[in-house]
């Protein structure tokens, strides 16, 4: 379904890009559950969600098990996506990737658009070097291969996906594990719970072990630095605490200058722009899941008032609170129709 400008916008926007012999599984998991986040009960208007199929030649691929695909967009690295995905499979396309595909992720990641890998996906990203001194959750069958094509990355065999400096990777399976965290991310937690309803997927007796192993996507970066980690921790469990920062580089041990330093050098940002992403992403959760007044929300989440929530929040999103919600209330009236 193409975007136009009478349509409300989408809260979660995905290109899709398939490789040669792709994985049908962790895709087809990922996008059945974009599929029943979008719209209402079994209805598959791309209402909440929409996606876009697209090839590297725009011709129609045929995934490992012989299914053939058919392209629905030309390919468009332009577009303002919420996230991009690499679909790949067996290691035919994926393992020697043409020069243009991997320039194409590099300004994708530049744009600080999250980069999904699937299965063997992470090879593109890797011969694109976005994989260097980051995490990634690969396949147990391709570890011995990744690790000499890629020294300087960190392969993780043991997790069902993995997010660290805006790459996204997913070692195949399913996929409904990252699927069920982006929704709830992007669009509230009910839509996240009746995707693992509707596909037949007990929330509560999912494997304890697998869940503690991901860290959800509006979670901080994997770092290495131990003190990076200790103070986004420490962050995350004040968010709604306006501690100065300086209190903040105490507990780490730090100067405010070094903690900035060390902050800057790892993520990209100071502590202070860390710290209030993080607060914003949990002010926009609680307008989505909640009714609860911009005023209570603002004091939830470390804000000194509604002007101050509401001022940081049109520059991090580029809409009001307000405006947020109304298109949510649209969206929801469309689903209704």
């Amino acid at each position: 379904m193409p975007l136009t400008n009478a349509e409300p916008k989408p809260d979660l926007t995905i290109g899709f890009l398939l490789m040669r012999q792709f994985t049908l599984a962790s895709v087809a998991g990922l996008v059945e559950s974009l599929r029943f986040a979008a719209d209402e009960s079994f209805s598959s208007r791309q209402i909440f969600c929409r996606w876009e199929w697209m090839t590297c030649d725009n011709q129609p691929v045929t995934a490992s098990c012989g299914l053939p695909v058919s392209p629905t967009a030309t390919l468009d690295f332009s577009k303002a996506w919420d996230y991009f995905v690499i679909a790949g499979g067996l290691l035919e396309e994926t393992r020697n990737p043409p020069e243009w595909l991997l320039q194409a992720l590099r300004d994708l990641h530049s744009r600080n658009i999250p980069i999904i890998t699937l299965c063997s996906g992470a090879f593109v990203a890797g011969n694109a070097g976005l994989l260097d001194g980051r995490h990634c959750a690969i396949h147990f069958t391709t570890r011995d291969e990744f690790r000499v094509r890629f020294p300087k990355a960190i392969p993780v065999i043991d997790k069902t996906y993995i997010k660290d400096g805006g790459i996204i990777s997913c070692p195949g399976g399913t996929a409904i594990d990252l699927a069920a965290d982006l929704i709830r991310q992007h669009c509230g937690l009910v839509r996240s719970q009746k995707v693992l309803k509707y596909l037949l997927v007990d929330d509560a007796s999912r494997p304890v072990g697998k869940a503690k192993h991901n860290v959800p996507l509006n979670a901080p970066d994997v770092y290495e630095n131990e003190l990076v980690s200790k103070v986004i921790a420490f962050m995350q469990h004040h968010l709604d605490s306006p501690i100065p920062l300086g209190d903040v580089a105490d507990f780490a041990g730090v100067t405010f200058r070094q903690l900035n330093l060390i902050f800057t050098k790892c993520t990209g940002h100071s502590a202070a722009v860390y710290w209030r992403s993080m607060r914003l992403e949990q002010a926009r959760k609680l307008m989505a899941d909640s009714s609860n007044s911009i005023d209570a929300i603002a004091a939830a989440t470390g804000f000194s008032d509604a002007s101050h929530l509401i001022s940081w929040f049109r520059k991090q999103y580029g809409e009001t609170p307000s405006s947020f919600r109304k298109r949510r209330r649209e969206v929801e009236k469309l689903v209704k129709e």
